[in-house]
């Protein structure tokens, strides 16, 4: 296997938080799936082809008369937009891993991507498979939980309003673990500020695009003084560490 069996073993531990995410919300996502009267199979099958979190959520509203190719293209593209900015800002990680890249890009989900830019690689693993684990881990894990959540909606019926908010719910406990795992916070400061003052110009339906460009347009701007201050905090970290 070339040193992969080491790194799925070394990446799994790290995968288990969204082990347990994607389980759910996978299921969620399954149960929504069968309501339409489609098989697991297909459930299975969307999420090893399509992949999309929040964008297979939405896709759920996609199978009924009336809906254009337009606004399957256009719903999806807001919904998924972020995602350009996770791949600008891993372009040169990704560069450096050959030709696994082309999965990692398709695999890049908001979780994946956490895990990505947070997570150490241990010295005894090759950096391009330990990714190339952590991607893999998670998909395998949203491909069980819709299929487990098909199988249950189709078999065990019952009502399933308001199940789409474990996608956000999940959202929510990825931003408060970072948040206490994080000494440096200005990164987060500035998406909530952003998300905020975008919602309440541009309303619910419409803040998501305008969020993202004012982040990045910050982020940019202020790159210097931010790596700065995360040098800063690492230093501390490690001065702390030796000190124990």
């Amino acid at each position: 296997m070339g040193g992969y069996g080491k790194a799925f073993r070394k990446a799994f531990p790290y995968t288990v938080p969204v082990l347990t995410g994607y389980l759910f919300i996978g299921i969620a996502f399954g149960v929504m799936y069968a309501e339409k009267g489609y098989s697991f199979l297909w459930a299975g099958l969307m999420s090893l082809l399509v992949y999309a979190g929040s964008g297979q959520y939405l896709a759920v509203n996609f199978f009924v008369p009336g809906i254009s190719l337009f606004q399957v293209i256009f719903l999806t593209l807001m919904v998924n937009i972020r995602h350009i900015f996770y791949g600008i800002s891993l372009l040169e990680k990704f560069n450096r891993i050959g030709k696994k890249r082309w999965y990692m890009i398709f695999g890049l989900t908001d979780e994946t991507y956490s895990l990505l830019c947070t997570t150490k690689v241990p010295k005894e693993v090759d950096e391009e498979k330990f990714l190339f684990a952590i991607a893999l881990l998670d998909q395998l894990y949203w491909i069980m939980g819709s299929i487990i959540g098909a199988l249950a909606g189709a078999l065990i019926p019952f009502n399933s309003e308001g199940i789409d908010f474990a996608m956000t719910a999940l959202f929510l406990v990825i931003f408060v673990e970072q948040w206490g795992n994080r000494q440096n916070r200005i990164p987060a400061v500035i998406g909530v500020v952003a998300a905020v003052v975008c919602l309440l110009v541009f309303g619910a339906d419409s803040f998501a695009l305008p969020t993202m460009l004012c982040i990045v347009v910050v982020l940019f701007i202020g790159k210097s003084r931010l790596d700065k201050t995360e040098i800063k905090y690492e230093s501390e970290e490690e001065e702390e560490t030796c000190s124990q």
